[in-house]
């Protein structure tokens, strides 16, 4: 035989071999159908059609396929995620240049994609994604559309080529010429080729793809961020399943291993979802981060038969010292009334977390967990050992949500359109159809997986908000990953025939303010304030003054309105940010603030809150109370008027008194301020002001243990403000000094949390202010002009 037919046998080898079906693993030259499991993949044959991904047709059946194969794809509920389409072979390129930089400087089409042929008009143009744009995470979502806007709307199949074939391709389908893509990608520099082919259009028997474009996406993971970490909790007698109805159970199982694929999915999900939404608002393509880990692959199904290593989201699974029967004892009936003990499963996943991660003071954590042990009761109809809930206690944030409706959470990326295209119907008699809107197995997953989503928007800090997650519209949220939305029982209706952006749910504009400065959210070039101060201080002043200043150090950045009567935010004010920097010192004049509310609203009691750029926050329950000056001033003996701050401390201890000192410093020139003599334990008990002719003032009282920091008074040294620990009451308290110097804690340095008290530009300390029991329980300057 001549050597060119050898050669050409080894290339016919290769060629016919990149066209096995994903996830088919060949053995002794058979290729099979199943997982690695032995278990084929789900898909519901009544969402599917001829039209949709993975569907077959003459002009893209790859020539090696066999009766057999096609059978098969007839078969309902045995085939796995789609299969991809064929596509022609890669263009022959230099291997050197292929993905070289010389490859950024190929013509584009629109600004964002560079088409391979360049006669194409049906070239894919990502629209979400500007080329060689910088994203923070690992699975990225897409938007673009075939051909341009006046064209003939075209129905078909993306295939995305991922970075030099490290990740399997997958396949989207296009709707009306639009399409929506979750896109993996690698550290560094990503080359993704998007090819679209169709059964109404012609493809070239070259091999050069007929209409196929690239785009550049630069990733650059975060670690100097604290992660989200994700957890599943089991009871300790635990079997390690969750409910699914007997058909999926039969298909791919319920078993610990598919349930963290499952749930690392869904916080993808999430994660691509949230980035975008950044992105709309116009705050980068900033997102929270997961802990990674080194393990076997499990965001692609093609990867699962071949044991292949990737960098993922860790799922950890911690063993609860509750058994199962104790965990489902605590229930949430929803739609049947209030769960009497979910704050205790609340408790049971503090207790779980605290134990597992090892959690030390000052050491923040951030874990959205699934009770993997939840159960649909047919006979109460409750859902057992499930709440929804999210908050935090001390250094530990956590979300928990029920796992009740994990069997319709796609486990793999090349599921993620089926799942949320999936019509089967919920069965009552065998599952829980939450809050009567999971009819169907994608509105499941909508709940499911949206309604974590809203208790980690509140592991966050987010509250409930008028719109958005933070409120239901996670009922909607498989629009932001497909194009036509399936039918809805929970409307019955056959649902959106065409899905763009705008259709989509969202986070609120308030939601995302509180995520672009949250230190899971930072990206590098923000600001580092982690060990910095956050806190915010509001000040009553002169009338010629504004009548109240803001102040933060770490700037201000937005104000929440809530006249009386208002339980969620529906007014709010934002301030600008030049130069990476937010206003140190802002004015809250009270007419303005009124004037951004309705008219029948602005005559009611206020309250306003007030955030930093450092993630602090500070709450004025009557602001009109506030900025009344008589309320406020206090008559300095010289004459002035001296006005109290807001104060920290509740006051609110058995015993406790007001106490108030003008300073005598503040208004006799003669008189010269040596030290400050601070008593102290756990708490702080009083300050004593202790000046040159011998003479002292006491504020609070004399307990506990005394220390004294001098001033230097020789340099010129003033009292500047104090940085103080504060919650019910006073734990802790720093002195400032002029000349930049800082006191040693005293106190309990970690009680409460941090403020500084400052006066703002134009004023000095007159005097304090607060009240005081068995120690300090309030604590307020009064600042003078």
């Amino acid at each position: 035989m001549p050597s060119f037919l050898h050669n050409l046998r080894r290339k016919s080898s290769r060629s016919a071999k990149a066209f096995e079906k994903p996830g088919q693993q060949v053995v002794d030259g058979q290729a099979n159908g199943q997982n690695g499991k032995g278990l084929s993949h789900r898909v519901s044959a009544s969402t599917l059609s001829s039209s949709q991904v993975g569907s077959s047709t003459p002009s893209t059946t790859p020539a090696t396929s066999t009766s057999e194969d096609a059978a098969a794809h007839t078969k309902d509920n045995t085939y796995g995620p789609t299969p991809l389409p064929s596509r022609p072979q890669r263009p022959s390129v230099d291997p050197v240049k292929r993905y070289s930089m010389n490859g950024l400087s190929s013509p584009t089409s629109n600004g964002s994609n560079g088409s391979i042929n360049k006669a194409s008009l049906l070239a894919p143009r990502v629209l979400s994604v500007s080329d060689n744009s910088w994203v923070h995470q690992q699975v990225l979502l897409v938007f673009g559309q075939i051909g341009e806007a006046n064209s003939r709307p075209l129905d078909g199949t993306i295939t995305v080529n991922h970075h030099q074939g490290r990740f399997p391709p997958t396949a989207w389908p296009v709707h009306d010429s639009y399409f929506k893509a979750l896109v993996h990608l690698e550290p560094g520099w990503n080359r993704i080729r998007l090819d679209f082919s169709s059964p109404k259009v012609s493809t070239s028997n070259t091999s050069v793809p007929s209409h196929a474009s690239f785009v550049n996406i630069n990733y650059l993971p975060l670690s100097h961020s604290p992660p989200l970490q994700l957890a599943i909790i089991l009871g300790r007698d635990s079997p390690g399943t969750y409910d699914a109805p007997p058909e999926r159970m039969q298909r791919e199982g319920n078993g610990l291993d598919l349930a963290i694929r499952k749930f690392r999915m869904a916080a993808y999900l999430w994660q691509s979802f949230t980035g975008e939404q950044m992105k709309r608002y116009g705050f980068g393509r900033r997102c929270f981060r997961f802990e990674d880990s080194w393990e076997p692959g499990t965001l692609s199904y093609q990867d699962w038969g071949t044991n292949q290593y990737r960098t993922q989201a860790k799922i950890h699974v911690i063993r609860s010292n509750k058994t199962v029967a104790e965990i489902q004892d605590l229930e949430r009936a929803q739609q049947y009334g209030p769960g009497t003990k979910k704050g205790e499963l609340f408790d049971i996943a503090l207790e779980a977390c605290r134990d597992y991660f090892h959690i030390t003071p000052g050491q923040k954590h951030y874990v959205s967990c699934l009770f993997l042990d939840s159960h649909w009761d047919t006979k109460e109809k409750v859902i057992r050992g499930h709440a929804a809930l999210g908050g935090g206690a001390g250094d530990l944030q956590i979300g928990i949500f029920g796992s009740h409706a994990l069997h319709s959470y796609p486990s793999s990326i090349e599921e993620v359109y089926q799942a949320f295209q999936d019509c089967t119907r919920t069965d009552a008699a065998l599952i829980a159809n939450d809050c009567n809107e999971s009819g169907s197995s994608w509105e499941a997953a909508n709940i499911g997986i949206g309604a974590h989503l809203h208790e980690t928007g509140h592991l966050f800090g987010c509250p409930h908000q008028e719109s958005g997650i933070m409120l239901r519209d996670y009922v909607t949220l498989n629009r932001t990953f497909v194009c036509r939305e399936a039918f809805s029982t929970r409307t019955k209706s056959p649902g959106q025939k065409l899905v763009l952006p705008h259709d989509e749910c969202r986070w609120h504009k308030l939601d995302v303010l509180r995520f672009r400065f949250h230190p899971c959210f930072r990206i590098p070039i923000d600001q580092d304030n982690i060990h910095g101060d956050s806190s915010v201080q509001v000040w009553t002043v002169d009338s010629g003054q504004g009548g109240v200043i803001a102040t933060s150090k770490s700037g201000i950045a937005w104000i929440e309105l809530y006249p009386e009567g208002d339980d969620v935010c529906h007014y709010w004010k934002e301030f600008p940010e030049s130069d990476n920097q937010f206003p140190r010192q802002v004015v809250l004049d009270e007419s303005v603030l009124r004037a951004l509310m309705p008219k029948e609203k602005q005559k009611s009691r206020l309250k306003i809150e007030v955030f930093s750029a450092g993630g602090g926050q500070h709450v004025v329950e009557d602001f009109s109370q506030l900025a009344n000056q008589k309320l406020a001033r206090v008559k300095i003996p010289d004459g002035r008027w001296g006005y109290r701050g807001s104060k920290l401390g509740y006051s609110q201890m058995e015993g406790s008194e007001p106490q108030e000192i003008i300073l005598e410093h503040a208004y006799i020139q003669t008189k010269l301020l040596l030290s400050i003599r601070v008593y102290h334990g756990y708490a702080i008990d009083g300050l004593e002001f202790i000046y040159e002719d011998a003479e002292s003032q006491l504020f609070g009282k004399r307990g506990g243990s005394p220390s004294d920091f001098p001033l230097d008074t020789r340099k010129g040294e003033l009292l500047l403000g104090f940085a103080l620990r504060a919650g019910l009451w006073i734990d802790g308290i720093q002195i400032l000094t002029t000349l930049g110097r800082k006191s040693d804690w005293f106190g309990n340095p970690n009680g409460g949390s941090g403020h500084t008290l400052i006066p703002p530009r134009g004023y000095t300390i007159g005097g304090i202010s607060g009240s005081c029991a068995n120690w300090l329980d309030g604590f307020s300057l009064i600042i003078t002009r």
